[in-house]
């Protein structure tokens, strides 16, 4: 990402957590909001990041209809954490290079740069153009993957008209400013306090930990110990106690016979990695 990139992103992020604070203004509350904020939040953030861009792009842990594939990948884009393509790049260099020197989000560069910094700060180890295509090369090659990429912002934008008409300056306020807010800080949280803090079940070459509030709040995600020594798991809640709500979702589908080609790690995989007192 050039100077100018880095310097719009800084700069698009600071403009959302801003317009988050007018939440705060008596006028713009309603119950009607937050029940917009929990539908919208859980679309794009549960559906469209968790469940489409991690679990079935970037990873291929499962397989959906084409057409549901599509839909959630659109929910993933209106999350505005990258259209599709630059997403699953970023994660698949991150799993590549996890907590060392060519890791976008290393933790060993501090919590700060792994939760935010590491987005609008000169980073060596953000891909290319050339990596992208390079580490997504499956995304690059679908059409409709493309068209997201360059929709991205026109997108949001129809989606703040739309709520503007339908409920007014309070709607835009939760269901985007809002939202995008709640659904940074807690896919964030992912890449840094996934990092530090917690318990490891298994020995993996980075930090990655499991840490249950990250879970709990990422839908699952915050398993992260669990997906780094297993990234090709739908599964990230591997114990009866760790709650994995994403996981739930891939049974109800497959169940409904929406999704198929589910991967998990066998019982004689975990006991090869897991610690002798795990």
């Amino acid at each position: 990402m050039d100077r100018a990139g880095r310097y719009l992103t800084g700069a698009g992020l600071a403009l959302i957590h801003v317009g988050a604070l007018f939440a705060f203004v008596p006028a713009l509350f309603h119950v009607s909001d937050i029940v917009l904020l929990a539908v919208l939040a859980y679309c794009t953030g549960a559906l469209g990041v968790t469940l489409c861009y991690h679990r079935v792009l970037t990873h291929r842990s499962a397989r959906l209809r084409k057409p549901l594939e599509y839909c959630f990948a659109l929910f993933g884009t209106l999350a505005l954490q990258g259209d599709p393509i630059r997403w699953v790049a970023v994660h698949r260099k991150h799993h590549a290079h996890a907590d060392h020197d060519g890791d976008p989000h290393n933790i060993e560069m501090g919590f700060k740069w792994a939760h935010v910094d590491w987005l609008y700060r000169h980073n060596i180890a953000y891909p290319s153009e050339d990596e992208i295509a390079r580490y997504a090369p499956d995304l690059v090659a679908d059409p409709f993957y493309r068209a997201l990429a360059r929709l991205a912002l026109p997108l949001q934008l129809a989606l703040a008209i739309a709520l503007f008409f339908l409920g007014g300056w309070a709607w835009v306020v939760w269901g985007v400013f809002v939202r995008l807010v709640v659904s940074y800080h807690s896919t964030w949280l992912v890449n840094s306090a996934a990092h530090m803090l917690g318990y490891r079940t298994y020995r993996t070459s980075d930090r990655s930990t499991n840490c249950w509030w990250v879970a709990l709040v990422s839908f699952g995600e915050g398993w992260h110990n669990n997906h780094h020594a297993f990234p090709f798991s739908a599964r990230h809640g591997l114990r009866w106690f760790e709650i994995d709500m994403t996981w739930w979702h891939v049974k109800v589908l497959a169940f409904l016979r929406l999704a198929d080609r589910i991967r998990i790690p066998t019982e004689v995989m975990r006991r090869r990695l897991a610690y002798e007192t795990s």
